[in-house]
């Protein structure tokens, strides 16, 4: 476990990544004691300087939802990252490709709260009946951590690799269409490039919301009514360059389209 300074050193090292675009070594090589907790502490640090800074928080992203990533990195549960409103990007505007460090897309559904979620004990009914839409989305994750070698704890202090998030159109109340069974597939031009479904996100994405309610309560955190959350992706990620153009499409959700200058 790190001390309070070196929490603070490995928020700073994350910090100047992200304003300068240039990616650094893995904090578990830097910072060889570090642990989930440490790292946790260190999102957080990062967290509430932008929210002094006048961000908002918008909502939440779990990551390594699929069993695939958690045996990749070696754990037994996803983990979470935070949505700023800055995060947020619109459909119909480019995005600057230069302003990321090594940019990738995934693709995901959106479940956005109508009401807040209880925390410890929070159930799939829960979730559904708090939800007040599902939306396509096209989520943007980006590495502060050089060439994505990265370790649980190094994603986990990155704010879980996230980086943006592009919303469709589409409004669909959870009653509507399972959303354990949504057929997705990425295009970049005419090309496919990932395909999916969303359960491939621990069977269920509702579970993965259900989760995060639970493990952000133990940080002092709700998930609020308004709050959009992203439960993970059901295809592999695909690297952006300039000049792509994204198009995603759900079955019985609607598309959503991210192009990159």
């Amino acid at each position: 476990m790190l001390d309070p300074a070196e929490r603070a050193s490995a928020a700073a090292l994350l910090r100047a990544a992200q304003r300068d675009r240039a990616p650094i070594e893995p904090l578990t090589s830097a910072f060889p004691g570090i642990d989930v907790v440490d790292a946790y502490e260190i999102q957080l640090l990062n967290i509430r300087r932008r929210l002094a800074g006048g961000a908002r928080v918008r909502g939440h992203k779990v990551g390594l939802s699929s069993e695939v990533m958690q045996r990749m990195m070696g754990v037994g549960e996803p983990d979470y990252g935070h949505l700023l409103d800055d995060m947020v990007l619109a459909e119909d505007v480019p995005i600057p490709a230069g302003a990321y460090c090594h940019p990738r897309v995934e693709v995901e559904i959106g479940y956005v709260l109508g009401a807040s979620l209880p925390g410890e004990g929070c159930t799939e009914a829960d979730v559904l009946a708090a939800t007040e839409y599902i939306v396509p989305s096209i989520e943007l994750i980006d590495s502060r951590i050089r060439d994505w070698r990265i370790g649980l704890a190094d994603t986990v202090a990155d704010n879980a690799s996230s980086a943006g998030v592009v919303l469709g159109a589409a409004r669909v109340r959870p009653g509507e269409l399972d959303p354990a069974g949504i057929e997705a597939v990425l295009y970049r031009g005419g090309a496919e490039v990932a395909r999916g479904d969303t359960s491939a996100v621990l069977g269920n994405p509702t579970t993965a919301v259900a989760w995060l309610a639970g493990k952000v309560a133990s940080f002092g955190v709700k998930l609020e009514a308004g709050h959009l959350i992203l439960p993970g992706s059901c295809a592999r990620a695909v690297d952006v360059h300039p000049g792509d153009a994204f198009r995603a499409e759900f079955a019985g959700l609607g598309s959503v389209t991210a192009r990159f200058e």
